[in-house]
């Protein structure tokens, strides 16, 4: 299992300013924490709570699907191309970048296994999509088209460009090389896919797109480029069963939240830095931006009042940046929560060799860059603590599927509990749907006429 250390954001170790007295805090939100963890394991059976992200490690019938799919295509593609935005993209990022042998892409298809390469198009940037879609064999690319409400303007746009340009090459067989999750039953996607006849998965109710990685949304591309899907999927049964336990000493994404949670309100350190140690980790900390900045980040509790919380999210990448970030951390505003990622053991071992000795440099000889990579990840943790700046440090065995699986499961607990003791709902985003609404009426969607003159009021009042 993953385990968790706190001790750096302790009064003990940063100062009574900087740090909490976490044995005090445990105890006196044990019985707050007790509720929140039971609520929500009562809930996420029941429809319209949007907590059925927390069973999608026991859908035993989506992993089916899934595995049965890509057995199916087994060799017919070179490539994956992915069209998706925020949930339906960050998930699959973070755990392929993860999971995938570094610089997959680059590989050759021996040195692949035979599985396909794969690309993520999570950004409407014309030059991008138009370099991509001009190096693709559209005749050997799976294109998954993911969106649940099926008219995500970023994602239907890709999709519309790419299904023009794969018909004009691939006749009507294009539509075999073309899948689609999305709702079961309603929106735009669901109805063009079973007007067009795409295969197409689930996007399942109650399950909110930050919170969709478990789903078909991510499985799919993972069965698709051979990653173990049962490792997955035990990982985060394990992990589940570890904190449906209501008792906060035991519970480390109860510890974790009310940590953030009490950093914030009580000591005003409303910026959370995610540094994992490891590059292959390095989009969980976009994966985790989302999911901590659209869960928490509310202007309404749930009793409608205006409060306006939510912790900000840092993405950064140890060690790359202890050479662009921490000067800020250890002298800057004492505002920050920085949360580290460590890996124990890493696949490979990396000897520095044992040269330059009559140098200043020679006492690298003889070690590894693993040493050195541990040496650099706890050397900023003390700095960080001798600069009184709290830190957490989550330690991963290993990089698999498994632990990967856990991590990720564990932060959205985490969120879910953090978001009950800010009194908000982390599983709605008011805050994102007026930008949509303006896009709908610069781009000329019906019904949106009278937004559109109104934004042009607002614009052109603007400059």
């Amino acid at each position: 299992m993953i385990t968790f250390d706190c001790k750096n954001a302790d009064s003990l170790v940063v100062g009574i300013e900087n740090g909490l007295n976490l044995e005090q805090e445990f105890n006196n939100y044990a019985d707050q924490i007790e509720a929140i963890i039971s609520d929500l394991n009562k809930r996420k059976d029941k429809p319209g709570q949007k907590l059925q992200w927390m069973n999608l490690g026991y859908s035993e019938e989506t992993a089916w699907y899934v595995k049965e799919y890509a057995a199916m295509v087994d060799g017919r593609f070179d490539d994956i191309l992915v069209l998706g935005i925020g949930g339906s993209a960050l998930g699959g990022i973070a755990v392929t970048n993860a999971l995938l042998r570094p610089y997959w892409n680059l590989l050759s298809k021996e040195q692949r296994n035979g599985f396909p390469r794969i690309f993520f198009l999570d950004n409407i940037d014309p030059d991008t999509i138009s370099s991509l879609l001009d190096i693709l064999d559209l005749k050997k690319t799976l294109v998954n088209v993911i969106t649940k409400s099926g008219d995500t303007v970023e994602t239907m746009s890709q999709y519309m460009v790419v299904k023009d340009r794969m018909e004009k090459e691939l006749g009507d067989d294009y539509r075999k090389n073309i899948i689609a999750t999305t709702d079961m039953r309603t929106g735009i996607l669901r109805q063009i896919a079973e007007q067009e006849g795409y295969k197409t998965f689930v996007v399942p109710d109650d399950v909110g797109g930050r919170y969709s990685v478990f789903s078909a949304v991510g499985l799919l591309p993972f069965a698709l480029l051979g990653i173990d899907i049962d490792e997955i999927t035990n990982g985060i049964k394990d992990m589940d069963l570890a904190l449906k336990n209501t008792d906060i000493h035991k519970n480390i994404a109860a510890q974790s939240a009310l940590i953030h949670y009490l950093m914030d309100v009580k000591l005003g350190k409303n910026i959370t830095v995610m540094m994992p140690y490891s590059s292959r980790l390095q989009y969980v900390s976009d994966w985790f931006a989302q999911l901590w900045a659209e869960s928490l980040g509310k202007s309404e509790n749930n009793d409608g009042v205006h409060v306006h919380v939510g912790p900000t999210p840092v993405k950064a990448l140890g060690v790359t940046d202890q050479h662009s970030q921490i000067q800020l951390y250890n002298e800057g505003p004492n505002n920050k929560l920085i949360d580290f990622i460590r890996v124990e053991n890493f696949d490979s071992e990396l000897q520095i060799p044992k040269i330059f000795e009559y140098t200043g440099i020679g006492y690298l000889g003889g070690k590894t860059m693993n040493d050195l990579m541990n040496a650099e990840a706890e050397s900023t943790r003390v700095t960080l603590s001798d600069y009184s700046r709290p830190t957490l440090t989550f330690t991963l065995p290993k990089i698999d599927g498994y632990h990967v699986a856990q991590l990720l499961y564990m932060f959205e607990v985490q969120a879910a509990i953090a978001g009950a003791l800010y009194n908000v709902n982390p599983f709605n985003q008011p805050g994102v749907e007026q930008s949509k609404n303006y896009i709908y009426a610069l781009m000329g969607r019906a019904g949106y006429e009278e937004s559109a003159k109104s934004l042009q009021l607002k614009m052109s009042s603007a400059v």
